[in-house]
Order: C-alpha cells, then structure tokens, then sequence
C-alpha cells in the first residue's frame, strides 16, 4: 500500500523530478508533487511524496531525512492526514470565530471612543 510522506525545508528552486529522482534513492515513488502559492506559483517549501510502500517510506525517511538537496537539509516525516505537518488548516468550525451579538458596532453596542 502506498506511503506518503511530508518533504519540508526544500529549496525554492526543487521541482517535481528532482524529488522523484532523490525519493528513487530508497524505492519506488509513485508520485511526487512540490506545494505551490496559488497566486504566484512559487515554491511554498515544502511537498510530498508517494512511496510504493511503507518499507520505502521509512526507508527513505531513516537514509534522506536531514540530508541535503539543493543546498537545503530536509525534513522529512510520515504525512498527516489533511495535509502539511500541522494537519488540515481552519477545519472543524473554529477559525477566529464571530462576534457576539451587539458588541462593537452599529448595532446599539457601548460605542468605544464615545464620552459620555
């Protein structure tokens, strides 16, 4: 069963090839994807590789983590569901949340600034 695997701190400059290529090292990569900014389409830092399997994955996780691609030592790790190392982002209904009803505004709140 195929084993993706969380590929941080790499150079701007790395693509998709170059970590199938380096990935190769420990077994087969299925697939390799480098994280884009949607709007520049620059390198985000970091991307992800597919392992053919968990042997290849810890594999390459015990002989490519710390090592040097590009001039930058990787962080490599099991990824986590959802995404990046942090997991998914802003999930679950929390995010910064509302405000409650009438405070700060239009709406007859104290109206900050006002002496009275």
């Amino acid at each position: 069963m195929p084993s993706k695997l969380y590929v941080g701190n790499l150079a701007y400059s790395v693509t998709q090839e170059d970590l199938e290529e380096f990935f190769s090292q420990a077994g087969t990569v299925v697939s390799a994807a480098v994280v884009t900014d949607k709007m520049s389409g620059q390198s985000r830092g970091f991307g992800f590789v597919e392992m053919a399997d968990e042997e290849s994955a810890n594999r390459a996780i015990e002989t490519l983590n710390q090592t040097e691609l590009k001039g930058r030592r990787l962080k490599i790790d099991m990824a986590r569901e959802g995404g990046g190392p942090g997991g998914p982002r802003g999930g679950g209904g929390g995010g910064r949340g509302g405000r409650g009803g009438e405070r700060g505004g239009g709406a007859g709140g104290r109206g900050f600034g006002k002496r009275y």
